[in-house]
């Protein structure tokens, strides 16, 4: 048995921008399904870099042949895949819906494997490929950042130290983490081009707003106030900051996610 595909994954509209483990992201140079009124807003937008990307999954180079992804994300897929929930047990059943809860993301991630092709649905969104390994014992990432991930890649739900403090500064409570070996595909409503890479060594970074897409886990990531005391605060102009303390590694975005527009699928 075999499938042979045409016009798939590149084609006269569609190219590769990034490759890793598994994973290929395919960039649509134009919105070619698109009515006369919306036209001119196509041609405009492609000439911005707004574009439809789309993440393949080869199944048959992951090292575990299997891959876990959001909920829904998936678009079509073919050859020998299985899908699978992904629980273990009522246990680890229990242990999901807990941080689903608690992240924001969907409790229960569905897993594909097998030795197939799955391409997720389109998305606006900018998709980064990013090797774990870089990122020291582990990555956390800020909500609605996760896509995908090599099945073998363990997540746990990340408390935010100094709760208090935080809430106050808008944040939610825990974030997802993500631990182990392998490749993990994200969203971002920037592109890579204008991302900021921050290699902490012993060191401190203070950021307005939650910018960042994801930072090492090895950090202590904590809300605090600019300054000591409240009306120092209210003196310098500024509330709380996301504050990313120790070694490791920061990505964040130079604007915040409202100032793109709206991203959306």
């Amino acid at each position: 048995m075999a499938i042979t595909m045409r016009n798939f994954p590149e084609g006269e509209n569609a190219t590769i921008t990034a490759q890793l483990g598994g994973y290929s992201v395919l960039e649509y140079q134009r919105d070619l399904s698109v009515s006369p009124q919306e036209a001119q807003l196509s041609y405009f937008a492609s000439k911005m870099n707004v574009r439809r990307r789309q993440l393949v999954c080869h199944l048959d180079r992951f090292a575990s042949r299997s891959v876990t992804m959001q909920a829904g994300a998936m678009q079509w897929m073919a050859g020998d895949v299985q899908p699978r929930t992904g629980v273990r047990g009522v246990g680890d059943f229990a242990r999901k819906l807990v941080r689903g809860s608690v992240t924001g993301e969907s409790a229960i991630k569905p897993e594909y494997e097998g030795t197939g092709i799955i391409a997720l649905e389109p998305t606006y969104k900018y998709i980064l490929l990013e090797k774990l390994s870089n990122w020291g014992s582990g990555m956390v990432v800020e909500d609605g950042a996760y896509l995908s991930s090599d099945s073998s890649i363990t997540q746990k739900a990340i408390m935010t130290s100094r709760a208090s403090a935080q809430l106050a500064g808008g944040e939610g409570l825990f974030n997802l983490g993500l631990f182990g070996d392998g490749v993990v595909a994200l969203e971002s409503y920037v592109p890579r081009e204008e991302l900021v890479i921050a290699d902490l060594t012993d060191d401190v970074l203070k950021i307005d707003g939650p910018l960042a897409i994801a930072w090492s886990a090895s950090l202590e990531f904590t809300v605090e106030r600019t300054t000591k005391s409240l009306i120092g605060s209210a003196a310098s102009g500024e509330g709380f900051v996301n504050v990313y303390r120790g070694t490791g590694r920061v990505m964040f975005a130079p604007v915040a996610r409202g100032h793109v527009g709206d991203m959306t699928n």
